[in-house]
């Protein structure tokens, strides 16, 4: 029978294990693939590293911007509520 209760030890040894077999899996993987879709590879990660990260943070910063120009920024002026118009096709007023 399986024990649920593991020393802090058991658990690092698991997910060094872990970690290792996947590395030693993408480096199989990368040493059986073509130079081509190596260089693919390498392109598309490095425009991952570089957009995302500068996605990421212009979206922070104008979001940023847009609750600080609402917090301190234009005062909204309400509009005043319009009657409603008269119901002119049943003869007029009820």
């Amino acid at each position: 029978m399986k024990t649920i209760n593991k020393t802090f030890s058991e658990t690092l040894r698991e997910a060094s294990d872990f970690v290792v077999g996947v590395v030693r899996h993408g480096m199989r993987r990368l040493g059986r693939m073509s130079w081509q879709s190596l260089l693919a590879l390498c392109v598309m990660l490095a425009l991952l590293l570089t957009i995302l990260p500068l996605a990421l943070t212009l979206f922070v910063i104008f979001l940023l911007a847009k609750l600080v120009i609402g917090a301190f920024g234009v005062q909204h002026s309400h509009k005043r509520r319009m009657p409603e118009p008269q119901d002119t096709m049943h003869g007029g007023a009820q």
